[in-house]
């Protein structure tokens, strides 16, 4: 009787696990319907990404020579996209609306649309890309952080240039300097003397110095058409109209067929010909390579 029990619970033992033989079997199925039901395992957390490395990104070559002179605006853009994505505040801290005021820059009929923000008048307002050709690195020549003020500043000229490497007497002056009316022989500033000329810079300038706007951050064609249709409002736009000094930038004075041999007092020493890096490059006379620094 005991065997017979015996024998009766090691069959009901065989038949719950599939005996000895198919144990192995029996469970590798059950395994594999689990992992059938069972979520895939979540991938790997993505890493955050890095923080920019503020050192690396200063002294990118693209700040120094010779890589700033060929840097695209898009290249600088990339990390200073504030400079055209910020806009001019709607109302000022007094409270005055931009749209009911003008700034100063648009004083003058040549200058149309809203009131814009620095970079944004010189890059991408329709009177930028019309008569201009600027770009980032027109006037921001690299950016060399071993050039910058000390700080804290200290009273006495460290030699050192502020404000992102611009330097105002040799960029801004070129078109942002004062009218110099008493070199021309004018009898008065040309808001008082230009009605009697027919408010016409051409009415001298289609003999004299007319070779002018040569050079690659400006639309030559562009300037000289707007001067003959709208009239000299366009050329003292930034020829005294928009000055922000009380000196006027020494032009390259480039000889004109016609030219008198005899230099005037006040042209003697001026240079005779643009900056290397802005010469515009032709066929028969390839730009001016800058040294290498």
């Amino acid at each position: 009787m005991k065997s017979s029990r015996l024998a009766a619970t090691v069959a009901a033992i065989v038949v719950i696990f599939g005996g000895t033989s198919g144990c192995g079997q029996r469970t590798d199925d059950t395994a594999k319907k689990a992992a059938a039901v069972q979520p895939a395992p979540a991938s790997a957390p993505q890493a955050a990404p890095k923080k920019p490395d503020y050192m690396r990104a200063v002294y990118s070559p693209l700040h120094f020579r010779p890589a700033s002179e060929t840097a695209t605006n898009e290249q600088c853009i990339e990390c200073h996209q504030e400079v055209l994505a910020d806009k001019v505040s709607e109302t000022s801290p007094a409270g005055l609306k931009a749209v009911s005021a003008k700034a100063w820059y648009q004083q003058l009929d040549t200058y149309s649309g809203e009131q814009e923000t620095f970079h944004r008048r010189h890059l991408e307002t329709p009177l930028a890309k019309s008569l201009m050709k600027l770009q980032c690195n027109t006037c921001h020549d690299g950016h060399d952080p071993r050039e910058e003020a000390p700080i804290p500043p200290t009273k006495d000229d460290a030699g050192y240039t502020l404000r992102k490497q611009v330097n105002p007497e040799t960029t801004c002056l070129k078109c942002h300097g004062q009218m110099s009316y008493q070199m021309m022989g004018l009898p008065a500033p040309w808001p008082e003397s230009k009605a009697m000329f027919g408010n016409n810079c051409l009415t001298c300038h289609a003999a004299i110095r007319t070779v002018r706007h040569q050079v690659t951050y400006l639309n030559a064609d562009a300037i000289e058409k707007a001067a003959q249709e709208k009239g000299g409002d366009v050329c003292y736009g930034c020829h005294g109209g928009r000055a922000w000094y009380r000196i006027s930038y020494p032009y390259p004075r480039h000889a004109w067929s016609g030219m008198a041999a005899e230099t005037p007092d006040w042209a003697k020493g001026r240079p005779t010909e643009s900056e290397a890096r802005f010469r515009i490059k032709t066929a028969s006379a390839p730009a001016a390579q800058p040294p290498k620094q």
